[in-house]
């Protein structure tokens, strides 16, 4: 067997406490088998079965005992004979020992593989756990335990212990539960051995690993905290996005005699003159084009390169920082985690210090971060402590991407305090409200959380590869229903609704829903999308649209004179360009100073303030609370300088104001400066 593939022993319990799980174990299984033919298929896997009521393994008919325990496969390479015998596995009648199952796999490995190999191999256990294992003949369970783990070190074997307990089983004596979890918990602390402990379908599903992915370093070298002081890292991928597999093109062109086809398909482009379509254009006197306006710019290839940033390999400290400034929304991309360098003590040891004195002090660090040469861009990133529980596991970090400016995207949104006293909420709908929030707790106390981040797969990813698997034996087959484990991840829980009725009801009555007359489709709109020859219903055409839906459709392009409002707010609603909000505001600004400027004896004045609230409002929804304040300034020494002093007494009296900070973030007016802008006294200007 090479190096690079693996060999897997299946320990599955098929006792029958195990049975309402095995229906879930079989889907799991399967998978598992699936995802190896596509990524692994030249990995091997065997299938042991204990609690059955038949025996048949090499052990028994060597040295005697481990019986119930049946090796329904033996160790070979992948295939879809495999995947048919996990989907329909048998159902045992006895208790299962999974001490002898752990013994008769291991055994197995040794034998198919030698002693003295190293290379990747596994056993997986599946089991609920909840019956003794026999007693050795010397010695406790606990030094029997310690014997194989030490076996499976010298023999360099893995394995993973999954634990189904909960919902998938029944009720059990929780102290032969308890000394069977401390026996597997020795695997995981004397040898390389994973304890999971599983209680619904979903978790299950995700239980088991059915791809392993290798990490890679993506840097290798030095963490410069100054010019002179250095330390040896390793960075690695933490978590990272599972894609799609790629799907390549086909061909059945080749002769089915053909043992050496490989049937790939093979892709060329040719680039030909505009002015002679009939004529190749050769690579060398092809140069690429960028779009700048209605503009083709051509731009070679030494061009690029000249103006092309090229920063040099490395990773160097900026600074510290209180954790508090770096919140969790900034983090951006994968994350990476920093180890010291493997097998350097001072790197282990500086690690450690730095990421020990930055937990004591609440810090984390600003990097700079290259990965490798010739890279086009740099990162900027927090790196954060990890500090370790286990003697054996070095301290480390975590480092994460955080945004440039031109990254970050602001959504802010208005506070309840801003509203009308008679929009607030009671304490009746906070009550309603908090209820409802609490009643879809992922981890309600004294309960396994639902979905947890580690156990829960792809739901997407598993419909692909089980639709896979099927038609790779039925071509023709038509896309199957939801399963019912992957509809438990998707949709709510109709269990935990049921249940809850009565908050949902609450709910509801505390709230009263109302129709939003801006949302009604005009009816001269209703009549344009109706298909051609309908005459279901009937429309009144000469109806005035008054909706701003209606406004912004017809792609207003400035602020007219008879509904300046309704202008204003469809030019800042259009997205086909950003010019629209510039646009829209200076056109409004336009307007009003028209309007006040041409008044007399103040019968604008009502007319200008509706335009400056409308203003007002798209300034705060746009982000711009600084032209606002300017142009209100502005119109206020205007005013003042034109004997309009009247207009500005309107305004006071309506309490029209600055744009403060409570209100957008950007501005540079305080609460005060904003209440106090039209209430302070001015000199009069001679």
């Amino acid at each position: 067997m090479a190096r690079n593939k693996d060999a897997m022993v299946l320990l599955i319990d098929v006792s029958p406490s195990m049975h309402k799980a095995l229906p879930e174990i079989e889907k799991v299984c399967s998978m598992l088998a699936e995802k190896k033919l596509i990524y692994s298929k030249y990995d091997e896997v065997a299938v042991v079965l204990f609690g059955t009521e038949e025996t048949e393994n090499e052990l028994t008919k060597e040295v005697g005992g481990y019986e119930h325990v049946v090796v329904l496969q033996n160790i070979k390479v992948v295939d879809g004979q495999l995947v048919e015998t996990l989907q329909q596995l048998p159902r045992g009648t006895r208790d299962g020992d999974f001490l002898d199952a752990i013994i008769v796999g291991m055994d197995m490995l040794i034998k198919k593989y030698g002693e003295t190999y190293k290379g990747k191999k596994c056993l997986c256990l599946l089991t609920n756990a909840q019956f003794p294992i026999k007693y050795p003949l010397e010695g406790t369970k606990e030094d029997q335990v310690s014997t194989i783990a030490e076996h499976m070190n010298t023999h360099g074997m893995r394995m993973e212990s999954i634990v189904v307990r909960g919902s998938l089983t029944g009720e059990a004596n929780k102290s032969v539960m308890d000394e069977n979890d401390n026996l597997l918990g020795i695997f995981s602390k004397k040898t390389c051995a994973k304890l999971v402990h599983v209680e619904s379908p979903t978790s299950l599903l995700g239980a088991l690993r059915t791809r392993k992915i290798s990490p890679v370093t993506i840097f290798r070298g030095d963490l410069e905290l100054s010019p002179k002081m250095k330390i040896k890292v390793w960075v690695y991928k933490k978590t990272s996005e599972e894609k799609f597999p790629t799907l390549k093109k086909y061909s059945d062109k080749a002769p089915p005699t053909d043992k050496f086809a490989t049937h790939e398909v093979k892709v060329d482009f040719e680039y030909k003159s505009v002015e002679d379509p009939s004529k190749v254009v050769p690579p060398d006197q092809r140069i690429k084009g960028y779009r700048y306006g209605p503009q083709v710019i051509p731009i070679s290839s030494a061009e690029w390169d000249a103006v092309k940033f090229k920063p040099e390999k490395g990773v160097k400290l900026l600074g510290f920082s209180d954790a508090k400034n770096i919140m969790r929304h900034y983090y951006m991309k994968d994350v990476n985690v920093f180890i010291p360098e493997p097998g350097n003590t001072r790197a282990i040891l500086a690690v450690s210090a730095l990421a020990r004195a930055m937990q004591d002090m609440n810090k984390v660090a600003i990097l700079r971060c290259v990965w490798r040469q010739g890279q086009g861009n740099v990162v900027v990133g927090v790196l954060t402590p990890n500090v370790s529980d286990n003697d054996n596991i070095p301290d480390s970090f975590y480092f994460n991407v955080l945004p440039f400016a031109e990254d970050v995207r602001e959504f802010q949104f208005p506070s309840f305090n801003n509203f009308p006293a008679s929009w607030q909420p009671n304490e009746q709908q906070q009550e309603a409200a908090d209820d409802f929030v609490r009643m879809f707790d992922l981890a309600p106390p004294g309960k396994e959380e639902a979905l947890p981040p580690g156990l829960t797969p792809n739901p997407v990813l598993e419909r692909f590869y089980r639709h896979l698997e099927l038609k790779s034996r039925q071509p023709d087959a038509a896309v199957p229903p939801l399963d019912e484990t992957l509809r438990m991840i998707t949709e709510p829980d109709k269990e935990l609704l049921s249940q809850n009725r009565s908050v949902l009801d609450v709910f509801r009555s505390r709230f009263e829903a109302k129709e939003n007359p801006k949302l009604k489709k005009s009816s001269r709109r209703f009549l344009r999308d109706k298909p051609s020859g309908s005459n279901e219903g009937h429309a009144d055409i000469s109806d005035e649209p008054n909706s701003s839906e209606y406004t912004s459709a017809v792609k207003v392009e400035k602020v007219g004179d008879a509904t300046p409002v309704q202008d204003f707010e469809a030019m800042i609603n259009r997205r086909d360009s950003p010019q629209w909000v510039g646009k829209a505001i200076k056109d409004m600004k336009n307007k009003i100073h028209d309007l006040v400027e041409d008044s007399y004896e103040g019968d604008n004045y009502p007319k200008a303030l509706e335009c400056l609230i409308a203003l007002r409002k798209g300034c705060i929804l746009e982000q711009e609370p600084k032209q606002f304040n300017d142009f209100l300034r502005t119109l206020y020494i205007f005013c003042q300088e034109k004997a309009l002093s009247s207009f500005c007494e309107f305004l006071a009296s309506k309490e029209l104001t600055l744009i403060s900070k409570t209100e957008a973030i950007d501005s540079e007016v305080t609460d005060d400066e904003a209440r106090n802008f039209l209430v302070k006294s001015e000199p009069k200007l001679e």
